[in-house]
């Protein structure tokens, strides 16, 4: 792990790495299948549409989250700027996207583009969430396992950083084998991969420390992961079915 008062820096740099290369790579496959500009039109009012529901849902679900801390510190400008959520920042990014397609009229489904380039960039922020150890606030609960790594304070624990890397290479795999089959229902792409990670995480998080327990237990995350899935799983099955999309 790298010393404590560098955490913060190596996990910021990993940050704006993963949006970056995401960005990157997101352009690099539209030029490849010859797709149109997304700094032009519609595509740029979707682009916009992704990034600033993002932002927002990355922010809103980390409150969410750690309800104890904004009452506790809702008048600090540092706490507001601070805290990230990646089911947040999915399902903001989801909504805006659509939000931004109804107003710019896009009818046409445009989620599958962002798969590849949202996996990349979970691999690479995750490293930086790995590497910041405690300071982060990603790791898992105690453990014994042969594999449990000491983040600096002495006490083993389940690297779930290290998971959720494994869980995204093992997701990238099995969604390109799928994808030639999938051509022909453009969206359903992007819903595989959305429950996959909300199922992903609802089960994951039950590994780390709970910051704040609701019902049941359970974290803020894995409560909105839950009403995500029951909200979104019947979109999934109908297209599934049908070949019909009905958002994103």
């Amino acid at each position: 792990m790298i010393p404590v008062e560098y955490a913060a820096l190596v996990h910021g740099f990993f940050e704006m790495l993963a949006l970056g290369v995401g960005t990157a790579f997101y352009r690099y496959l539209r030029r490849r299948d010859a797709a149109a500009s997304v700094l032009h039109g519609p595509e740029f009012a979707v682009a916009a549409g992704c990034i600033f529901g993002a932002a927002f849902g990355n922010k809103a679900v980390f409150w969410i989250e750690m309800p104890h801390l904004l009452a506790q510190y809702w008048n600090t400008p540092t706490v507001w700027l601070g805290g990230q959520s990646m089911v947040g920042g999915l399902l903001g990014g989801l909504i805006g996207v659509e939000i931004a397609k109804k107003m710019a009229g896009v009818r046409r489904s445009t989620g599958d583009a962002f798969v590849f380039p949202i996996l990349l960039g979970l691999i690479i922020g995750r490293i930086g969430c790995f590497l910041a150890g405690l300071a982060d606030g990603t790791f898992g609960n105690p453990s014994d396992l042969p594999w449990a790594i000491d983040f600096g304070d002495g006490i083993p624990r389940h690297p779930t950083q290290l998971y959720e890397i494994l869980f995204a290479g093992g997701l990238w795999f099995v969604l390109q084998r799928l994808q030639p089959r999938l051509a022909d229902r453009p969206g359903l792409l992007f819903k595989l991969l959305l429950v996959a990670y909300l199922l992903w995480r609802l089960a994951v998080d039950s590994l780390k420390p709970v910051p704040f327990a609701y019902p049941l237990g359970w974290s803020g995350i894995q409560w909105v992961c839950l009403l995500a899935l029951l909200a979104y799983l019947p979109a999934l099955w109908r297209q599934y079915r049908t070949g019909t999309p009905v958002v994103v």
